[in-house]
């Protein structure tokens, strides 16, 4: 297993202050604002404990009932190594993984990210493309929403520290029903996935960075269905269940012109004898214990995708 060089991968020095009359024998390491961690590394994710009581577990988008919780979920703290793959991006792919990444994007017309009308206007048509141009086979794409989010005290989303998965088998094909219901028995009888487009607003990321393990190491058992509660509807994540088996990963550093293809759902995965491995991919923001202090908060975007095709 590869292990981080200290060497080029420091961890920041505590701070201590020292009376004026001591004299600094030896000087105190201090990492720069702007270190951008890298490489392999040990860190802490939070998994999903199910209710005990056999209940259906839940979770509320926005502010719960009067009497309830926002979920009935608990954690579980498991310790993983998370592999950065930086320089080997190209080994990985959606059948076999359900994460892809591709680079050297054009920057987009869109700039400030702050504006859902502009966003769809000039950003959807972008990722429309980039989706038929890097998934093999894909013939239509239908963008259903998307979300932003910033790690200062305001934002109404911030990055998700939770191991989660965006959608389920029910939901994928509930998704289909609700936007395009005139075609949706057609549709549903090809190939269709869900997949985001996740990227930075204010890269290269320092914190808060985006871990996802591959789909062919989760087993059908690792991920539970969870109902999704909004104000007007209710839909279905999956909790994940740890498993030793799991192999994580992350993209240090990722640039704006950079995106992470990450795959919620491919019915060709549920096909038997299917080769499709992937199908599905937990992902979380995580705490990377080598940030240093004043590292500027990730803000990132990811749009939703319906992929249909062949």
């Amino acid at each position: 297993m590869a292990t981080a060089n200290p060497l080029q991968h420091p961890t920041p020095a505590h701070q201590l202050s020292l009376p004026e009359n001591v004299a600094q024998t030896h000087p105190v390491e201090v990492i720069d604002s702007t270190f951008i961690p890298r490489g392999d590394v040990d860190i802490t994710l939070n998994y999903s404990k199910l209710p005990e009581d056999g209940s259906i577990p839940f979770s509320y988008v926005e502010e719960p009932p009067a009497g309830q919780p926002r979920s009935n979920l608990s954690e579980l703290l498991v310790t993983v190594r998370v592999r950065d793959i930086r320089g080997h991006e190209s080994e990985f792919n959606l059948d076999k993984d359900a994460f892809a990444v591709v680079s050297n994007i054009p920057e987009s017309v869109e700039r400030d990210f702050v504006d859902d009308d502009s966003i769809r206007k000039k950003y959807y048509p972008e990722v429309e493309k980039l989706i038929l141009d890097n998934v093999p086979g894909s013939n239509r794409v239908f963008l259903f929403d998307h979300t932003i989010r910033r790690s200062n005290s305001d934002a109404k989303r911030a990055p998700v520290q939770r191991v989660h998965i965006d959608q389920t088998h029910k939901s994928a094909t509930q998704r289909v029903h609700t936007h395009l219901p005139e075609e949706a028995e057609t549709l549903l009888k090809g190939r269709c996935r869900i997949i985001n487009i996740w990227r930075p607003l204010n890269g290269p990321v320092q914190a808060s960075p985006l871990a996802f393990a591959s789909g062919s190491t989760l087993s059908d058992e690792d991920a539970v269905g969870v109902e999704h509660r909004y104000p007007d509807r209710t839909g279905e994540t999956a909790a994940v269940r740890y498993n030793e088996g799991q192999k994580w990963h992350y993209l240090s550093g990722m640039r704006n012109d950079e995106r992470i293809f990450l795959e919620c759902f491919d019915s060709e995965a549920t096909k038997p004898g299917t080769k499709v491995l992937g199908g599905k991919v937990p992902h979380t923001a995580f705490k990377d214990p080598r940030t240093p202090a004043g590292a500027t908060g990730r803000e990132s975007i990811e749009v939703r995708a319906l992929v249909f095709g062949p």
